[in-house]
């Protein structure tokens, strides 16, 4: 009878769980390409590159509405079991309705495993190209062109390169600053460590300078504490243009992490976000529990909408704690580990105690 029991339970939540995700994803399809619509007017990128610029975000975009998908669903399945008096029947024929939140637990599981699967593979190639044509073919030319690591800029008869870009603290580090003469002779060069964004210019520190002298046929070097330079782009277009995150898999950003911190840069944005694609997926098990306390609660029998308003209200606070913590480890303020799972750990001992307090 049990096992009969878990496959009806299964069985509703896949469907429930599938209506809901397909739903998300269609309004998805259509917010983000009417939100895109201006650029891909101005820049002349057709419907069809336009469409297949939205749909190749949607593997990531359904890893992001899983754990809101798992928490419906669960809230769902268990409202209508309440509503149609079959966890009353249960509970009057001996059998405790807390049996059936460990399918819940599994399918909580199973889509955790599953976020992680794709974070791995699909998702870091679909972002990629769909970066790639956000950032490439719906923005004017600004001269840029930037790899994995590294990002690359033409401005005028300079050509900058940057080795590492803190897209929190809007810093650069690493820079090297080349000016070609005639005969593609090298005019000038600047190195420095690090550099910021004020007003306009960016300051750069710990300069090294060389500036060529025909008179001599060589090379003048000066060592500054600091030089002001200008060139086309600031933190804001250099944000929009450095390799993102969120186009890479967990293995790659962990490499990345690990090269920048042998180099002697701070890797904390990069390594917050690191720890994060691991914690965000096993949200799927709290929502789970979430979703079942609420399910069989006393209020859902009769207004199962309120249930589901409960269940989006947990969502939002979820997101709101989980990037408040990650905005703390931005910060410094907490280790890049804790910042990450911090909120996993909070909602979990919530949705327990929500789950042990349900009648």
């Amino acid at each position: 009878m049990i096992k009969c029991l878990h496959k009806y339970w299964v069985k509703e939540f896949v469907r429930i769980f599938i209506i809901i995700q397909a739903l998300i994803m269609v309004l998805f399809v259509f917010i983000d390409y009417l939100s895109h619509m201006d650029k891909m007017l101005e820049y002349d990128v057709s419907f069809a590159r336009g469409l297949w610029y939205v749909l190749l975000k949607l593997p990531y975009m359904f890893v992001q509405f899983t754990p809101a998908g798992v928490l419906l669903a669960v809230i769902s399945v268990f409202g209508l079991m309440n509503r149609n008096e079959e966890l009353t029947a249960l509970k009057s024929s001996g059998i405790s309705v807390y049996f059936l939140v460990k399918p819940a637990i599994w399918a909580g599981c199973l889509l955790a495993l599953l976020m992680l699967f794709l974070g791995e593979t699909l998702i870091p190639l679909s972002m990629a190209r769909s970066n790639y044509i956000r950032y490439h073919e719906m923005v004017g030319d600004k001269g840029v062109v930037h790899g994995r690591k590294d990002i690359w800029i033409r401005s005028k008869k300079m050509l900058v390169h940057i080795n590492f870009f803190d897209p929190v603290q809007k810093t650069v580090a690493g820079i090297t600053c080349t000016t070609m003469g005639p005969g593609f002779k090298i005019a000038s060069r600047i190195d420095a460590a690090k550099g910021s964004y004020d007003n306009g210019q960016w300051i750069l520190e710990d300069v090294t300078e060389q500036v060529y002298d025909p008179k001599i046929d060589d090379y003048h070097v000066a060592i500054r504490p600091k030089k002001v330079i200008s060139f086309d782009l600031n933190p804001d277009d250099l944000g929009r243009i450095a390799q993102k995150t969120n186009a890479m898999s967990y293995t790659e950003l962990r490499r990345y992490v690990e090269k920048v911190t042998a180099e002697g840069y701070d890797a904390t944005t990069y390594k917050v976000d690191m720890y994060g694609k691991l914690a965000f997926p096993f949200i799927c098990v709290i929502m789970a529990l979430t979703g079942a306390a609420t399910g069989m609660r006393e209020f859902v029998k009769t207004n199962l909408p309120v249930g589901i308003a409960v269940g989006v209200g947990f969502c939002f606070l979820y997101w709101f704690v989980f990037g408040f913590a990650a905005s703390l480890g931005y910060a410094k303020i907490l280790p890049p580990v804790v910042a990450a799972w911090v909120s996993n750990l909070v909602f979990l001992c919530l949705g327990g105690i929500y789950l042990i307090q349900t009648e």
